[in-house]
């Protein structure tokens, strides 16, 4: 039982350690392209309701 503790203990601090460092850029680059897609997503589906809206 003591083993299976100190082995969570230690997965969690691994986690813990690995979620506070710093982003490589990387991986901002990759968020920034994310985001513009998914605004770029959020512009199409306004586009065609508004046509929708229209056309009703």
């Amino acid at each position: 039982m003591k083993k299976l503790a100190y082995i969570f203990i230690i997965v969690l601090s691994m986690t813990a350690f690995n979620s506070c460092r710093e982003k490589t850029t990387g991986e901002k680059v990759e968020d920034a392209v994310e985001s513009a897609a998914d605004d770029t997503g959020d512009a199409i589906e306004d586009a065609a309701d508004d046509i929708e809206d229209a056309v009703d």
